[in-house]
């Protein structure tokens, strides 16, 4: 399969559709940037070690080496994507129940913006190509066993998020009993820039991947291909998805800051290193395993753990609350929007 920039326009002209997906998958990128992406510095700017300015530049920045850097190392993320649904059949059916996946995730990015709810866009992309593959073909649409690494991913950002905010916050309280209050905030303030920079990059890897292999589904559906599983990723692609991302990041970061670092529990310095070291082994052992994880969950989590080490009652659990019920009606939300098009797309 060729997968050259004139390889792919040439498939564009014989398939629209295709380039409705490639456009729909930049969209919900950039959607992602705006909602998912600010999590990852959401800590530093609560703790005032960077401000928001300074804070979503950093992310734009890392997200875009994130995407491009990670997948030259492990593509195991974007490998789930591709085998966790079964798109096989008639090609111009197959690329319109992809699309209307697609458009199903994008609606339900826009709601959880507007309504300022840090909202997983993984887990709306998930829900729609898994309703657009069942209205396709049947339950036969869905593989199981690759499906389940998305509950596994998903109790995994949870549990492990959560208990480790909580056992680093009390490491961290336990070796700087005894440093002066000066060293240690300087210590902090450095560790949690490096954090900051840190998450972005594993945000970048994790959804930027997820993003990109849904483009390279729809390009090999295009060919004829039942699976991209032996494709890599073209450059341009790889560029034009770290662009979208950073450009989300950078213009619709502050309202989901806003509700995760200033809401939902108010975190020092300390406290906001644990919860981001606690983010960043999440992640990363969850792109290494092929898992694909929301870092709304996995930041979220954290931050909920940290909290909840002195008192339980330092958390807003009201706020935990409505961004949990976000979380679970994703699925059915989105896997339902995503079947209903893809029902109608395929009459056409």
């Amino acid at each position: 399969m060729d997968l050259s920039l004139m390889a792919i326009l040439a498939q564009v002209a014989a398939y629209p559709s295709l380039a409705v997906i490639i456009v729909l998958v930049l969209a919900v990128t950039i959607i992602s940037g705006a909602t998912d992406a600010p999590n990852a510095i959401a800590t530093a700017v609560s703790t005032r070690c960077l401000s928001p300015t300074a804070a979503l530049v950093l992310a734009a920045v890392f997200n875009f080496i994130g995407l491009v850097g990670m997948t030259y190392i492990s593509t195991a993320v974007a490998h789930t994507m591709f085998n966790m649904v079964d798109f096989s059949g008639n090609t111009h059916q197959a690329l319109m129940a992809l699309m209307a996946a697609m458009i199903g995730a994008i609606f339900w990015g826009i709601f959880c913006w507007w309504r300022g709810i840090p909202a997983s866009k993984s887990h709306s992309l998930i829900a729609g190509i898994t309703g657009g593959a069942v209205a396709m073909n049947g339950w036969g649409g869905i593989v199981l066993g690759e499906w389940m690494k998305v509950i596994y991913g998903m109790v995994f950002s949870l549990v492990a998020g959560f208990l480790l905010g909580w056992v680093l916050v009390k490491a961290v309280e336990r070796i700087f009993q005894f440093v002066d209050r000066y060293s240690s905030r300087k210590v902090f303030v450095i560790t949690q820039d490096v954090c900051a920079a840190a998450l972005s990059f594993l945000h970048g890897a994790q959804d930027g991947q997820k993003f990109m292999s849904i483009a390279i589904l729809g390009i090999a559906l295009s060919f004829g291909m039942e699976s991209p599983s032996q494709a890599g990723f073209p450059f341009w692609l790889m560029i034009t998805c770290s662009l979208a991302i950073s450009l989300g990041t950078f213009l619709g970061g502050k309202r989901i800051i806003k509700s995760v670092a200033m809401d939902m529990v108010k975190l020092q310095k300390y406290q906001g290193v644990a919860a981001s070291t606690a983010t960043i082994i999440t992640l990363f052992v969850s792109s290494i395993t092929g898992m694909p994880v929301s870092t709304s969950h996995c930041s979220t989590a954290a931050i909920m753990g940290v909290g909840a080490s002195k008192s339980i009652r330092r958390v807003n659990w009201s706020i935990a609350k409505s961004m949990v019920s976000a979380w679970v009606l994703t699925f059915p939300a989105c896997g339902l929007i995503g079947f209903v098009l893809a029902q109608l797309f395929m009459m056409f």
